[in-house]
């Protein structure tokens, strides 16, 4: 596995055109890296190949058995059709919560991903979006990987201040709560439907966890994406992004 310090960063920093650092699939980076690109206004965005995000952990055979049946303990020499990987060689039935959110979450960063597309020569907002696919990914690998998600920050500020500029409006952009309306404009309303579709997967994270004992941080964090999209959503509609260009 490849490993990114902030000692490499520093070596060679220049600050990306499009405020924008991308990170080869596989590589871990370090706290103190990410804390770097923090610093520096910089978003970080790992870089996906298909191969690499279906890969599993290595599975091991039980006896005659490959996979074992998380829900019955029952082995099957053959993955069954209608079933899919929990984790390792557990699985599950595809209609499974967990795995319900999975697509999901898969779905609402196909989405953002469009919007990275359309909004590319836009680097502010660009940015931020980036931030929010970012977000998604350190929700989706917690939940796979069944970690804790620690320090969730957005743009770089922390969970804290973004529910406060999302709650506290009027002080952070100078206008009232806005209320979506078709005169806003294409943009506003496409950050509108992004903000409710994440507030759709929070609710599919609260069904899959609903009856286990941790939900590693994953609703609380999908909560605080939620808020971000409405702070961009805002900053849209303040005129924050033209006097970035400016």
């Amino acid at each position: 596995m490849k490993v990114l310090t902030e000692m490499e960063l520093r070596a060679k920093w220049k600050t990306p055109e499009d405020g924008v650092y991308h990170v080869e699939a596989g590589t871990f980076v370090t706290p103190m890296a990410k804390d770097f690109l923090r610093e520096k206004g910089v978003s970080m965005v790992i870089d996906t190949e298909e191969k690499k995000s279906m890969t599993r952990t290595p599975v091991k055979k039980q006896g005659d058995h490959t996979y074992i049946d998380a829900k019955t303990g029952e082995g099957y020499r053959e993955k069954p059709e209608n079933m899919t990987h929990l984790r390792g060689n557990l699985l599950v039935m595809k209609t499974h919560p967990r795995i319900a959110f999975r697509g999901k979450v898969d779905t609402i960063q196909a989405k953002v991903l469009l919007l990275m597309a359309e909004y590319r020569n836009e680097p502010g907002l660009y940015k931020d979006l980036a931030d929010i696919l970012n977000g998604l990914r350190e929700v989706l690998g917690s939940e796979v990987k069944e970690e804790e998600i620690a320090g969730f920050s957005l743009f770089g500020l922390d969970e804290k201040e973004i529910h406060r500029m999302s709650h506290q409006v009027r002080e952070t952009f100078g206008m009232d709560h806005p209320i979506p309306d078709a005169s806003m404009g294409k943009t506003a309303l496409e950050l509108n439907l992004l903000r409710a579709e994440i507030r759709e997967v929070e609710l599919a994270a609260a069904n899959a966890f609903e009856d286990e004992e941790n939900d590693y941080g994953i609703i609380k964090a999908l909560n605080r994406l939620s808020s971000g999209v409405y702070v961009v959503f805002c900053r849209l509609l303040s005129g924050y992004y033209d006097r970035m260009e400016e």
